[in-house]
């Protein structure tokens, strides 16, 4: 019997009507050989969005996104939107985006594949093998709390306050996505916080082990920061999936993605208690190629598995994309930003062509 999901695809700005053709088609190929149909309707965000409607969120996207299944994203932004205010810029459409569906857990995952291992700066011995799944909590922590802003003293000097706070309701539901993302992955899971100086931190430290007896098939370990920061550098193979605050999060995940070398080849998600997730790469618009035929589609189409596997629970269309993207990497498809000595060089919709092939 044929499933059918609704999914929204956002475009955006830049190389992102580029990439998402390409995975739409790959969806629809997939689609096809596992009888699921997916209805596709696309709305404005970002730069687009402000260009046509003088907004970066359209209250009608919130819509179309909130009557869906699950919600792709392509990239926004650009140096034409940069000089706008902050409250008008692209990014505070995804900002929006984020909190009118209530998406609170971040899951970018980081995992090195063998076609580029040389990508990456660190040595091939420390790297090879990295599978690693960074879940960040995503609204709330020190970038929502409350006091902030910056004030006068009765001194006069400015005095620049920020907060970092969260309640134990808002650690148990990110907590109890990392545990099960923990589940579908290796059984581990390490929790970084700062609990030996914080007491936000130590709040957070004890809810998420009185989690760990609902999960008895996940291992539950803790680190400080500065600890998890350095061990991700000495030895990443030790992590499988980490559950962190949202500075914490920010700033362990970029750190994570660099370790496969190529930033362009990282999806992410973001969900939420229920309703649609938004599902996107990890690079920006990249406004310097957009339309010539040079973006990396493949970080867009894996941003597609991670839909069917974490937002529509598909995991065999999820197997069957990222072994397509092996494939195309192992029969030696590049393009330009992941381009090395003795590879076939591609474009967008070269990639593309490449990846149907794959799965046909």
């Amino acid at each position: 019997m044929t499933q059918t999901f609704r999914i929204t695809l956002l475009p955006g700005d830049g190389i992102g009507p580029e990439i998402m053709a390409v995975a739409v088609d790959v969806m629809k190929q997939v689609g096809s050989q596992l009888d699921l149909n997916f209805e596709f309707q696309e709305a404005l965000i970002g730069g687009v969005a402000i260009d046509e409607t003088s907004t970066p969120l359209p209250e009608k996207t919130l819509d179309i996104c909130r009557g869906g299944d699950a919600v792709l994203l392509a990239a926004i932004g650009g140096y034409k939107w940069d000089s706008l205010p902050r409250h008008q810029r692209p990014e505070t459409g995804l900002l929006g985006l984020r909190a009118g569906l209530e998406l609170f857990a971040n899951l970018r995952p980081a995992t090195i594949l063998p076609q580029l291992i040389d990508a990456s700066s660190l040595k091939q011995e420390v790297v090879e093998g990295v599978d690693i799944m960074v879940v960040r909590e995503l609204t709330g922590g020190i970038y929502f709390g409350e006091p902030k802003g910056i004030f006068q003293t009765e001194t006069g000097e400015k005095r620049g306050v920020s907060t970092m706070a969260y309640k134990d309701s808002e650690i148990d539901r990110i907590g109890r996505v990392a545990f099960k993302t923990a589940q579908k992955r290796q059984g581990r899971l390490c929790s970084v916080d700062k609990a030996n100086v914080l007491e936000v931190s130590q709040l957070w430290r004890d809810r998420i082990t009185a989690l760990a007896d609902d999960y008895p098939n996940v291992e539950l370990s803790h680190l400080y920061v500065d600890n998890a920061a350095m061990q991700l550098v000495r030895w990443p193979k030790q992590f499988d999936t980490i559950v962190t605050g949202n500075l914490f999060g920010d700033i362990l995940s970029d750190a994570a993605a660099m370790l496969t070398g190529s930033i362009g080849m990282l999806p992410s998600a973001s969900i939420g208690a229920d309703g649609p997730g938004v599902f996107e790469p990890v690079h920006g618009s990249a406004p310097d190629i957009a339309g010539q035929d040079k973006a990396n589609p493949l970080a867009q189409v894996l941003s597609a598995a991670m839909m069917l596997r974490y937002g529509l629970h598909q995991p065999a269309a999820a197997d069957k994309i990222e072994d397509a993207v092996v494939k195309v990497l192992d029969q030696g498809y590049r393009t330009g930003d992941i381009m090395a000595e003795g590879m076939t060089a591609v474009g967008c919709q070269g990639m593309g062509e490449a990846l149907l092939n794959a799965l046909a």
